[in-house]
């Protein structure tokens, strides 16, 4: 019976929940509420842990304090959307307690468990119950109460106690019991739990190797001048050497040209050392140009040698980065060509890939700020589940201040980026900002990805449905019936103006037919179609 948890085995309890919550995270997605193509909940707790994992494995000993330290960091920094966030916060408290002691015995393990809640129910602005929050709250309190010295009993426990409080969510959460599942962050926590105690009995998780994505960037948000500044700092190698090796002495072989930049390889890094035994081209950076010379001549003459130094290049660069610098810039998160072109056309500075299905983590975005040669930096998430990762990332963002526009679709961050004015000062914008977010009025048509009531709607796998921010409102067979019946529910008579962003899926001469008959419906509104070739939603409609 395990009494105590050392280095070593907080190691396997990480690895073995990690690997559990990576077998079972598509019946975490499954339980989703809404029956939208973004049920991405054991994704995004499965790719956070796997960050903690990857930097787990950078650790060089089983030292408790250096272990908790670094699953923390990776959680942090690997956090993506809402659930993401929370459990990185738990991991946090958790980790805060584990990291000050030798080895844990049940009582620690109890005021860790404790420390998670309080951490991750102050990460969350306004807390609901039936959450994963509520799961988490019902473990620490069940494991502060147990006195039980075994680790094997004291988890079954608090598990036991874990998944009562889950059976309980559709009681707390009424748009849960309506879709006839339980949470999925507590179904999530619960199953990183259950991985822990496997570990401790010795058993062993399938192994599966998961590949954190790194989220996507445009190549021309940087300008190519610029695209080396960022290793400013980080350069190991100061020189790039490059040359011919001509005339090769009787004697040399092929292996000796394979040793030769074996030789290479130990000296610099971005190694290239082709050839016969006719001619061999070397291009190699490394802090000892010479060095690679000296090998290379005992294979033959050098030819053409050319060796620059890269630190004073980015010197330059960073010279002229410093004068282009602004006082405030943007980042804008969206999916599609089309949207991430409209941002850049309102003078968006950069802009990140990431929506439904696709959420950045928290260092993505920590990565793009620091990308925005702005000492003040405008966040525009356009997505509620993306939010929470944009707030994490500010931990993550060095030398300039970082503002979070919680905008909840891309139409806000359009009015945003609007409302954006260089002449004013950073606090001034932000106001200005937030106040543009409420002239919008948001509506999306995409598909019910399974059978369920929800919403007052009896929805089939497949049905077209059209949606706002909170729920369904229309449903049908056909994308543009669809389309109207959802204007038709959403505007008032304020609204002047409907704009169509229609999607990857749908035709502009589809969208341009549904604009036609929106315009015989609503004759004294302006209304305009757009490219915006975003997945899953057919159409995202803004009204102002």
């Amino acid at each position: 019976m395990l009494k105590t948890i050392n280095g070593a085995m907080f190691v396997n309890m990480m690895h073995s929940a990690a690997k559990n919550l990576e077998i079972n995270r598509s019946k975490i997605d499954a339980l989703n509420v809404f029956p939208v193509p973004d049920g991405d909940t054991g994704t995004n707790m499965s790719l956070t842990f796997q960050s903690a994992i990857k930097e787990l494995g950078q650790c060089v000993n089983n030292n408790l304090g250096d272990l908790s330290s670094a699953v923390s960091k990776g959680a942090l920094k690997g956090a993506r959307g809402n659930s993401g966030v929370i459990l990185s916060q738990i991991l946090k408290g958790l980790c805060s307690v584990c990291k000050n002691v030798a080895e844990i015995d049940t009582r620690t393990f109890a005021k860790a468990l404790k420390s998670a809640t309080d951490t991750a129910y102050k990460a969350v602005s306004k807390p609901k119950e039936g959450t994963i929050l509520t799961v988490c709250r019902a473990i620490s309190d069940s494991a502060a109460k147990c006195r039980k010295r075994e680790f094997e009993e004291f988890f079954e426990d608090f598990l036991a106690a874990g998944q009562e409080s889950l059976d309980k969510t559709p009681e707390l959460l009424p748009v849960l019991k309506k879709a006839g599942v339980v949470d999925a962050g507590g179904m999530g926590l619960l199953t990183v739990y259950r991985g822990m105690l496997k570990a401790i009995n010795g058993e062993k998780v399938e192994a599966i190797s998961v590949e954190v994505p790194v989220t996507a960037v445009k190549n021309d948000e940087i300008p190519a001048e610029h695209a080396e500044l960022f290793q400013l700092g980080r350069i190991e190698f100061a020189y790039c050497t490059e040359f011919f090796v001509i005339n090769l002495k009787k004697k040399t072989t092929l292996a000796d040209i394979d040793k030769l930049k074996e030789y290479l390889m130990g000296i610099g890094d971005s190694v290239i050392c082709i050839g016969d035994l006719e001619f061999i081209k070397v291009h190699v950076h490394t802090n000892n140009p010479g060095q690679a010379l000296s090998k290379a001549l005992q294979l033959g003459e050098l030819d053409k040698v050319k060796i620059e130094n890269m630190l004073e290049q980015n010197r330059a660069l960073l010279k002229k980065y410093e004068a282009e610098k602004k006082e405030m810039g943007m980042l804008a998160i969206c999916s599609g060509d089309g949207l991430s072109a409209i941002f850049k056309d309102l003078q968006v500075d950069r802009v990140i890939e990431g929506g439904q299905t696709m959420n950045p983590s928290a260092s993505d975005i920590a990565d793009a700020v620091m990308k925005v040669n702005a000492d003040n930096v405008f966040v525009f998430p356009n997505n509620k589940n993306i939010i929470l990762a944009a707030e994490q990332a500010k931990e993550l963002v060095k030398n300039k201040k970082m503002y979070v526009i919680p905008t909840k679709s891309v139409p806000q961050g359009f009015s945003a980026a609007l409302a954006f004015d260089p002449e004013a000062k950073p606090d001034e914008n932000l106001v200005n900002m937030l106040h543009s977010l409420d002239n919008v009025t948001v509506g999306q048509v995409t598909y019910a990805v399974r059978t369920t009531k929800i919403d007052r709607f009896s929805l089939k796998e497949g049905d077209i449905i059209g949606l706002d921010n909170k729920k369904i409102l229309a449903k049908g067979k056909e994308i543009e019936d669809v389309a109207v019946k959802l204007v038709d529910t959403i505007k008032d008579k304020s609204h002047e103006m409907i704009n169509l962003y229609y999607g990857s899926d749908i035709s502009e001469e589809d969208a341009e037919r549904l604009k036609c008959r929106l315009q015989e419906i609503y004759p004294d509104c302006e209304i305009e179609s757009y490219y915006g070739g975003q997945p899953i939603y057919y159409y995202i409609i803004s009204l102002e």
